[in-house]
């Protein structure tokens, strides 16, 4: 593809979710990084000099910071916006709505995460459900990996003609594992203290038809969320009839404890040895084995990577905004094969 084709893509924040979608953006053949934004002038900026990606100080004081710690730094977010088409504002929650004025101003395109509210942009993302809707918009809001997880796998039962209403119980990582230092809980569990807690009615901003209730705890562990799901069908099916409905998306991986993938942990050392980057899960990985089907009613559970399953759906929603790609399927399909999504079920026997 010829490079003055190409989406231009701004990456505003270098933290957890910034630098998988840096590395994700320059795998595609139809984008190019215009560069990375950040306040920090610590290591994670050393990291962005050194995989050759241009630096930019979200002001002009942090770019003087970066100067002053002998980094390469090419200018500010201002000037970063000036050569981008889309900017994907990754830096903490409730910082990316302050942003939002600065990139109308600058008419750029934007994609913010799943911290922010839905009235930000006033639509959410999820590609399987949402991505026509995006299609030519100005912005739009990519969920969190909990809400991705649960519109992917209700999606697919939906699509289906099987869901009628589903109710999921989320245990949730305390923290991420890099700041694992700062904070998080030991030695107790952290109820959300609300029933429906915030992922259900997240989940039916994407899908408004969606009938779901959620209820989520924090665990002291910081590999994954873990979720269980009963959910009542339109009618009695079989087993193998609902693994069909969940192989019907590419996102969402059957895997089985009978091969040994009896826990996260176990889990994410099969995307190690897959060489998947960060060790990145970017499906839903579902246990197909413990599932359970009783007439009219369905249980599952699955495993979801918090820093690494939104890493597609931004990408998509990314080629959405810029309206290039009108099929979601292409859109899913190109990023799929980009990031290496499908090798995972290949590695399992093609379940």
């Amino acid at each position: 593809m010829n490079a003055s084709s190409r989406t231009r893509v701004a990456v505003n924040g270098y933290g957890v979710i910034g630098k998988r979608v840096a590395d994700a953006v320059v795998r595609q053949e139809d984008m190019e990084l215009a560069g990375v934004s950040d306040i920090s002038a610590d290591w994670r900026s050393r990291i962005v000099t050194q995989k050759g990606y241009r630096l930019y100080g979200a002001a002009s004081e942090h770019a003087e910071a970066m100067q002053n710690a002998g980094l390469a730094v090419a200018g500010t977010l201002e000037d970063l916006l000036g050569a981008a088409d889309v900017v994907v504002d990754c830096t903490p929650k409730r910082v990316a709505a302050k942003n939002v004025d600065l990139y109308r101003q600058k008419g750029v395109k934007f994609i913010v995460q799943g911290g922010e509210k839905h009235a930000v942009t006033g639509h959410s993302f999820v590609a399987e459900a949402s991505y026509k809707d995006a299609l030519g918009r100005d912005s739009t809001r990519v969920v969190s990996c909990n809400t991705t997880s649960i519109v992917r796998t209700l999606t697919a039962l939906k699509h289906a003609g099987l869901l009628r209403r589903a109710r999921g119980t989320l245990l949730r990582r305390a923290t991420d594992p890099w700041e694992s230092h700062l904070g998080g809980i030991m030695n107790t569990l952290v109820p959300e203290p609300e029933i429906p807690s915030h992922q259900g009615p997240d989940a039916q901003s994407v899908d408004p038809a969606l009938d779901v209730v959620t209820m989520a705890v924090k665990v002291p562990e910081t590999l994954a969320h873990l979720h269980y799901w009963a959910v009542q069908l339109t009618r009695a099916a079989d087993k193998e009839e609902i693994l069909d409905a969940f192989r019907s998306s590419p996102r969402i991986a059957l895997i089985r404890m009978a091969d040994g993938l009896t826990a996260i942990n176990t889990v994410k050392e099969l995307m190690a040895d897959l060489g998947r980057p960060h060790d990145n899960l970017y499906e839903v990985a579902l246990w197909a084995d413990m599932l359970k089907v009783e007439g009219d009613e369905l249980f599952y559970a699955y495993m979801v990577d918090n820093q690494a399953i939104v890493i597609p759906e931004t990408i998509d929603a990314i080629r959405a905004l810029a309206g290039h790609v009108q099929d979601p399927h292409e859109s899913i399909a190109t990023t799929n094969a980009a990031l290496g999504i499908g090798l995972l079920t290949e590695a399992l026997g093609g379940r």
